[in-house]
């Protein structure tokens, strides 16, 4: 009966959290779908990619983070019914996303000397530059999709976003497959057609979301074109608050992976192509937790507007039971799969042997992977972000990244030690925001128990 408890609340979760899955798979798919079909080309190809991506995602980590303040501060404003704050939330938080988008892309531009001065392969860094300076232009469509994302995940309207999504990769995949190999009267241009694709798919991506919420009543009182003098510096505050240490949460997160990518790439073109597999197959199961992960921002911010803070800790611990049942059966399928997924993307032999070593250490670190991300997504309802950014810096640069550094590099294990370090702080990420939640979850009830007694 206890179980039932938290068992009861799955089918709720699950309906928020299933369209941002397959959103987030669909987000994440578009530059899966790069891999799979740059890797035809060469592992080299797959590996130009890899490092072009790894400087792009870590700005997108920054830029992702503060688009997640909108969500919490929204799921408020509709626990407590009040639409003009949430209009107010909605429209300051994508102006200050579509600024951000437009500053990250310029500050891509201007690091991208970096790219020659970390002891890559020459090979692959010739190949990255054009792809990179493509895709880095992309991060402006990005980042206004997610100012729109996170406002229609806070109204748990989850589903428009997938959609649009869904959408964006039959772009993609149209266009990749035109771009890349040459189609007609389309010239083949390989990894640079992979970046046409996607920057023209993200593009796309906006252009879809924006039409759903005009043809949704939902929406439509969040619609009304904000005036000059209606823009609040304190609501731009009240979004960085929360914003600024989610972003630093994500940036400590993607950072490290992103890492990986660097020291692999100190080890040759075939560990750096075999650790891009790795991690975006891992990261094809993290999509799925941190559906859940929004789920809990979502249910926990509507209990904390509703101040019933006994349902809040219920409904957040149905999130953590969930996601361990999910990512234990995830852990068990790379186990028995490893031998076989990195076929997808190449058939180079030493590739796959080195990739299959990492999904094993990948099968390791799949729940401490879903719970640090459903803690933080509980934390984030709270809209505690500070304390918790804190925590993620400890678990990935004072645990993890020596850790992979000491393995991987000089204790000459190569990527499997670099991966092991990703195991130590996850785990210990993971450990550290449930004490927190645990806490603060505990306190709340507590505190709300003596003001009503």
């Amino acid at each position: 009966m206890l179980l039932h408890n938290y068992t009861s609340e799955f089918r709720q979760n699950l309906k928020i959290a299933t369209p941002v899955m397959l959103g987030s798979l669909g987000h994440l798919l578009v530059g899966l779908v790069d891999d799979i079909m740059v890797g035809q080309l060469s592992p080299v190809h797959l590996a130009a990619t890899s490092l072009g991506n790894s400087f792009f995602f870590i700005a997108f980590s920054i830029g992702l983070g503060f688009s997640f303040a909108i969500t919490p501060l929204i799921a408020e404003s509709d626990g407590e019914n009040n639409i003009h704050k949430g209009r107010s939330y909605f429209q300051h938080g994508v102006i200050l996303t579509t600024i951000l988008g437009i500053v990250m892309f310029i500050g891509l531009l201007l690091i991208k000397p970096i790219l020659y001065h970390l002891d890559q392969p020459e090979e692959v860094v010739a190949l990255a530059i054009p792809y990179y300076e493509i895709v880095a232009f992309s991060m402006i469509p990005v980042m206004v999709f997610q100012g729109f994302k996170q406002f229609a995940d806070g109204l748990a309207q989850t589903k428009y976003p997938m959609y649009a999504t869904i959408a964006t990769n039959i772009v993609n995949i149209i266009l990749n497959f035109i771009l890349i190999y040459g189609f007609w009267i389309f010239p083949r241009l390989e990894i640079v057609g992979a970046a046409i694709g996607t920057l023209v798919s993200r593009f796309v991506l906006v252009f879809m979301l924006y039409y759903f919420f005009n043809k949704n009543d939902v929406f439509k009182p969040f619609l009304v074109l904000i005036k000059k003098a209606q823009l609040e510096l304190q609501v731009f505050k009240n979004i960085i608050n929360i914003g600024f240490p989610s972003a630093m949460q994500m940036l400590f997160e993607i950072g490290i992976f992103s890492a990986t990518v660097i020291l692999a790439g100190t080890l040759g073109a075939f560990p750096q192509a075999a650790n891009q597999i790795a991690i975006k197959l891992a990261t094809a199961t993290f999509m799925i937790a941190s559906g859940l992960s929004v789920a809990a921002t979502i249910r926990v911010g509507n209990q904390k507007g509703m101040g019933n803070y006994i349902e809040l800790r219920r409904i957040a611990f149905s999130n953590f039971l969930l996601v361990f049942l999910i990512m234990f059966g995830f852990s068990i399928a790379f186990l028995l799969l490893k031998n076989y997924l990195p076929y997808i993307f190449t058939d180079n032999v030493e590739v796959v042997v080195i990739a299959s070593q990492l999904l094993v250490i990948a099968a390791l670190f799949q729940i401490s992977d879903g719970f640090q991300v459903i803690f933080l997504g509980a934390l984030r309802g709270l809209q505690d972000v500070k304390i918790p950014s804190y925590l993620t810096f400890i678990a990935y640069w004072i645990i993890g990244f020596p850790v992979s550094y000491i393995l991987g590099i000089l204790l000459n294990f190569g990527a499997v030690g670099i991966w092991v370090g990703l195991l130590a702080g996850l785990s210990s990420s993971a450990i550290m925001l449930f004490i927190r939640f645990n806490y603060l979850s505990k306190k709340l009830i507590k505190t709300n128990h003596y003001e009503h007694t």
